[in-house]
């Protein structure tokens, strides 16, 4: 068996083939792309040419530069995937490690595949199906024992980029070396999560997942509810993503969530619960009319036309018509709005006693109990199934979680009153004295297992870290509301930012300077990151808008400084600062990040400077650290011109650009060359401590300050020029164009000319000096006002 993974066959290039094939590419595999010659030939093709026999493998990869959200991380990636056709390249399956297979699900089908490619790949090769119901010992018929020793189940979930699971499913057969080669590269170098299923029917995700939906259609008419309040009830207030139940339905395609409920109906005839996966006479109706959901241009909701699309049209399930969507209060739901904390939040709604509470308890309980009962039949313990729905169905907290969250006693309780019946171990645990499903011990995550009853420790990659682990040992040195400084062992500090949406405010920048104090004292470097959803929104604009309004210049003045002085103090510290920003990086959250001497970044980041949504400029360095990555290794250099430097930053800060991926952070200058890159946000810290330590171990010294040869005047008169036709055409408005001037102003370098060295301090001066004269026009606060009360930017 191969020990690495370099390049890889994927054989189908429909919608799971081709995000496949991505996000290998994504993660720097290569990837040779395969699907069948087209059946016939359109008016005028040469049905011998290349381009007509790999037409659709091509035209798959053609598409994925449009799909949104983006399967790539990069234009760049796509370098990665060759195409080709089944009966023309099967041969050179032979150059891959691992072959997955991703045609249609129907088993002659696969049988047929699979007797391909026992012939032309290597005798080593990893084989996998990404199936989602057939069987591995139908798939495998009349394949010899070396093929069944290296073939799995790899499960991808769709869209493959943004989904974190991956099931694995072994068969009899399959070597345990396979299956953990297949573990560890998905684990890393993909950067899923890694889920152990059974060979039954949708596995795990799909199993619960449809049992939820299907349950959920089923009892919404009983209780009287439109799908726009079911789809309310099992949103964010229940720990779910925003498209709850029927959305989701939308989004996958009403075909293939028939599909997928209709294999378990007609597969799972020994289910007690068989009867739930029957498609319901509407759902039949819509498939059959077309009304298939976002790929059909409606199902469950439709954009209104009249409105230009801007109101979104809720089905009548009655009647099979659009109507506009009612608003869904219940005093439930607005009582779990405010709650942080998704266990507290849950257990807020489960306990109400409106109609939305006691439907959402029911459907609850009720999945809860069919998840218990499903244990050891589709995964052995509740781990792998509440991985299975967080990283496959976007749930907060799994079943088993959201159980603990409600009370394990009271559960069983509540089933008994309700006629459901939880699987009999429930009992047999609360009978041993254990009260939870998890807990912690020796600060370490413990589940209740199953088979052994007893308390085991939860799996996982010895790189998982988590500020929680420090949390749990102690390990605080110093602290206040909005950050706190951690030990994290080995002489690395970590600082941790916990205001809401960890946005920037005077104490997070008094507690970067102690974290530096601390650290340059005591310890070897630091790291800045934390546990949040989001690395850091930017800076607050509430507490800068109120200071503005009651005029305290000389207050926000400090602040800025004292935010630039913080960052500038990071870079240049006789210790590595390596930060580690994920998901959204905006603003000042972008400025800190820039600061340090090194980034580790998680794949899915976006970043960008996007103050002049709010009608003002980076504040806290950006514009000069943005200028330095892009600009910084030449702009001492009088060979180069700095102007295609300067328009580069110009127009990513003017224009708010915001990097969609760390690959696009990288092409943005937000990001240089050396910065490290996580696959797997669960990596993300330890990877920043080993960072921080590759840099102490290799005689860390800070960086020289940069000098910029800047243009000046000419410089700025060029960028106005082009403003001011903008202003003429109607494309941007006056004071778009004041806003854009304030910042050629800094990036050219104010009064200077290309025969002075500027530095940053100066650089620093122009900025301060151009975000506090745009902070005290009245425009520009109207468009902060606009943002914290519609979170979109104003035009005015």
């Amino acid at each position: 068996m191969t020990t690495r993974i370099r390049k890889v066959a994927v054989l189908g290039a429909g919608v799971m083939g081709s995000g496949i094939a991505a996000h290998l590419a994504n993660s720097g595999v290569r990837a040779l792309l395969l699907d069948i010659v087209p059946p016939k030939a359109g008016p005028g093709e040469d049905t011998a040419s290349k381009a007509f026999r790999n037409k659709f493998a091509a035209g798959a990869l053609a598409n994925l530069r449009k799909q949104k959200p983006s399967p790539i991380v990069s234009e760049q990636v796509l370098s990665f995937i060759e195409v080709g056709n089944f009966d023309d390249d099967m041969a050179r399956i032979a150059e891959c490690d691992w072959v997955i297979e991703v045609v249609k699900e129907d088993l002659a089908v696969k049988q047929a595949t699979f007797a391909k490619v026992e012939q032309h790949a290597r005798k080593d090769a990893i084989v996998s199906s990404n199936t989602s119901g057939l069987s591995i010992q139908g798939m495998l018929q009349g394949r010899g024992a070396e093929f069944r020793k290296n073939f799995l189940v790899t499960h991808f979930f769709n869209p493959v980029r943004y989904m974190k699971l991956l099931e694995l499913v072994a068969g009899p057969e399959t070597s345990p070396d396979v299956v953990k080669a297949v573990h560890r590269f998905g684990e890393e170098v993909l950067g899923k999560g890694i889920v152990y299923g059974k060979d039954t029917t949708n596995f795990i995700a799909n199993r619960i997942g449809t049992y939820g939906m299907m349950r959920t259609i089923s009892e919404m008419q009983k209780a009287e509810l439109s799908i726009e309040e079911v789809d309310k009830i099992f949103g964010p207030a229940m720990g779910r993503p925003k498209s709850a139940v029927f959305r989701t339905a939308d989004i996958v395609g009403l075909d293939t969530f028939s599909h997928v409920a209709k294999n378990c109906y007609d597969t799972l005839t020994q289910d007690e619960e068989r009867e739930v996966f029957a498609a319901p006479e509407f759902l039949q109706k819509m498939v059959a009319k077309g009304m298939l959901g976002d790929k059909s241009g409606g199902g469950f909701y439709k954009k209104d036309k009249s409105s230009g699309g801007k109101d979104i049209l809720a089905l009548d399930l009655k009647t099979l018509e659009y109507r506009p969507q009612a608003k869904v209060r219940y005093e439930s739901l607005g009582a779990a709005k405010d709650v942080e904390n998704v266990r507290e939040r849950v257990a807020t709604v489960l306990n109400g006693q409106d109609k939305a509470a006691k439907f959402a308890e029911r459907i609850t309980l009720d999945v809860l109990a069919y998840s218990s009962r499903r244990i050891p039949e589709i995964g052995d313990d509740v781990v792998n199934v509440d991985r299975a729905m967080r990283w496959g169905f976007g749930w907060d907290i799994g079943p088993f979680e959201t159980w603990d969250a409600y009370g394990v006693k009271k559960g069983l309780e509540r089933m008994k009153e309700l006629g459901l019946k939880p699987a009999a171990w429930v009992e047999q645990m609360l009978a041993s004295g254990r009260t939870s499903f998890y807990g912690v011990e020796n600060g370490k995550d413990t589940y209740w297992d199953i088979p052994s009853k007893s308390v085991k420790v939860v799996p996982e990659n010895a790189r998982t870290s988590r500020v929680e682990y420090l949390k749990r040992g102690n390990k605080k040195i110093s602290g206040n509301d909005s950050a706190t400084l951690w030990d994290m062992g080995d002489g690395v500090t970590l600082l941790e930012f916990h205001s809401k949406m960890n946005s920037i405010d005077d104490d997070i920048i008094s507690m970067m300077n102690t974290a530096l104090d601390e650290t340059e004292k005591n310890f070897r470097g630091l790291v800045i990151g934390n546990d949040g959803g989001n690395f850091s929104a930017g800076a607050n604009i509430m507490a800068m808008l109120m200071a503005a309004k009651s005029e305290e210049f000389e207050a926000i003045r400090k602040m800025a400084g004292a935010f630039q002085a913080a960052n500038q103090r990071m870079r240049y510290s006789p210790v590595p600062v390596v930060t580690a920003p994920f998901n959204l990086t905006l603003g000042g959250g972008a400025e800190v990040t820039m600061g340090g001497n090194a980034v580790q970044a998680s794949a899915e980041l976006y970043m960008g400077l996007v103050e002049v949504g709010v009608g003002l400029i980076p504040g806290g360095g950006g514009t000069m650290q943005l200028l330095r990555n892009v600009y910084g290794p030449y702009s001492a250099d009088k060979d180069f011109d700095a102007f295609p430097f300067i328009k580069k930053v110009f127009l990513s800060i003017g224009t708010a650009k915001v990097a969609t991926s760390a690959e696009e952070a990288r092409e943005l200058g937000f990001l240089t060359a050396s910065d490290g890159i996580s696959a797997n946000r669960d990596f993300l810290l330890s990877d920043a401590k080993q960072r921080v330590l590759g840099l102490a171990n290799a005689g860390f010294r800070p960086p020289r300050p940069s000098r910029f040869r800047l243009p000046g005047p000419s410089g700025f008169a060029t960028i106005d020029m082009m403003l001011y036709d903008m202003e003429l055409n109607g494309q941007v408005s006056a004071h778009d164009r004041k806003i854009a001037q304030k910042l050629a102003r800094v990036l050219t370098g104010g009064d200077t000319s290309p025969s002075v060295l500027l530095t940053e301090e100066r650089l620093l001066e122009l900025e301060q000096e151009s975000f506090l004269s745009l902070i005290g026009e009245a425009k520009t606060q109207d468009r902060m006002m606009h943002m914290l009360e519609k979170g979109k930017p104003l035009r005015n």
